[in-house]
C-alpha cells in the first residue's frame, strides 16, 4: 500500500466497539508497584485481596478488545508478586507474564545494596536460577532492567552485562527501561554487541523519550526492538508520530507500543489512581491504519517476547 493510502486510513475513526485485535498482547503494563526502596519493600505493606479487587475489573475490561496476554513489568524489589499475578490470571483468563532482573533507574530504589558489591556474572546466575526454578511457581518470561541515564555509570553497565549473560544462557529477551535517550540506548547496544548477545533480544523501553527519530531508526536497523511506552490522552499525538515514522521508514517490524498503565500504588490510600488498560484500543489504535494493528499488538510482541 502506498504511503498516501496509509495516511487516509489513519484519519478514519472507527467506533470503539469495532476495535478488536484478537490474540493481542500488551507488552509493558503494571498491576502493582512499590517505590519505597529495595531495603524497605515488603508484602506486609499491602493487602493482596484489596489489590485483586482493584486490578481485576481493569483486566476484565480488556476482554472485548481481544487481549490475550499482559506482560507485567514490575521488577523484583519493587513489588513483583507472582502470587498476585497468578490469582488474577486464574480469575480473568488473561495470561500474565512476570520477569527477572534488577531495575537501576528511579534513583536506584530497586537496587539492593548487595547488587553493588557482586559481579555481573554472579548477578546473572541469580536471574538464571529464577529462570530454571521459577519464582513462586511462575516462570519469568523476560528480563526487566533499567539504566539511569547517559553516560552509563558502572552499575548501569553491570546490569546490562548481567542481562546479556542471562539472555545468552536462557534465551530471554531484555526489556531495558532507558533513561538518557538514544545515546544511552546505543551504549547498551554496544555492550550487547561486544558480548555477542543478539540485538533482537534487546527492547529499548521508553524510546519515546528520545525526540530525534534518527536514534530510533539506527537502533531498529541494528536489529533491536524500539518500544514507545506511556500511551495516554496527553501523549497520544507524540506516540502516533513515532509509530508513523517507523512505518514510513520501513521499520514497523521492529516497533512495539504500550501504555505503561495500571497500577496499584503501595503506600497511597486505596492504592491511588489505577489507570485502566483500554485507552490503547479505544483511542489510540483508531488513529492508525487498521492494517498495522496486528503487527503492533500480535505479531511483533510474539517475535520480541515469544509466543
Amino acid at each position: 500500500m502506498r504511503r498516501r493510502e496509509f495516511i487516509l486510513c489513519a484519519t478514519a475513526q472507527p467506533a470503539a466497539a469495532s476495535v478488536s485485535v484478537p490474540g493481542s498482547v500488551l507488552v509493558h503494563e503494571h498491576i502493582l508497584v512499590d517505590f519505597i526502596g529495595a531495603d524497605k519493600a515488603s508484602r506486609s505493606r499491602y493487602d493482596l485481596a484489596e489489590v485483586v479487587r482493584a486490578a481485576q475489573p481493569k483486566l476484565e475490561a480488556l476482554k472485548p478488545f481481544g487481549c490475550r496476554r499482559l506482560l507485567e513489568a514490575t521488577p523484583n524489589f519493587m513489588g513483583r508478586d507472582p502470587r498476585l499475578l497468578q490469582r488474577l490470571e486464574t480469575a480473568t483468563g488473561i495470561e500474565i507474564w512476570t520477569n527477572t532482573g534488577i531495575y537501576g533507574a528511579a534513583h536506584r530504589r530497586g537496587v539492593p545494596a548487595v547488587v553493588r558489591e557482586i559481579s555481573a556474572l554472579a548477578l546473572a546466575k541469580q536471574w538464571i536460577a529464577e529462570w530454571n526454578s521459577g519464582v513462586e511457581g511462575m516462570k519469568p518470561r523476560f528480563i526487566k532492567t533499567a539504566v539511569n541515564g547517559f553516560p552509563l555509570e558502572p552499575l548501569d553497565r553491570k546490569l546490562v552485562e548481567a542481562s546479556a549473560i542471562t539472555s545468552l544462557e536462557t534465551g530471554l529477551p531484555i526489556a531495558s527501561h532507558t533513561n538518557g535517550g538514544g545515546r544511552a540506548a546505543e551504549t547498551q547496544i554496544e555492550i550487547l554487541e561486544s558480548m555477542k548477545c543478539p540485538l533482537d533480544k534487546f527492547v529499548w523501553v521508553h524510546a519515546q523519550g528520545e525526540k530525534d527519530h534518527a536514534f530510533h531508526e539506527r537502533a531498529a536497523r541494528a536489529g533491536a526492538w524500539v518500544e514507545f511506552d506511556g500511551i495516554s490522552e496527553n501523549s497520544a499525538a507524540r506516540h502516533r508520530d513515532c509509530v508513523l515514522f517507523m512505518l514510513k521508514a520501513g521499520l514497523l517490524q521492529r516497533t512495539l507500543i504500550s501504555q505503561d498503565s495500571g497500577w496499584y500504588r503501595v503506600g497511597e490510600p486505596g492504592g491511588g489512581h489505577y489507570r485502566g488498560y483500554t485507552f490503547l484500543y479505544t483511542d489510540f489504535l483508531p488513529t492508525l491504519p487498521r492494517e498495522i494493528w496486528g503487527a503492533l499488538l500480535v505479531e511483533n510482541p510474539r517475535k520480541a517476547f515469544g509466543a
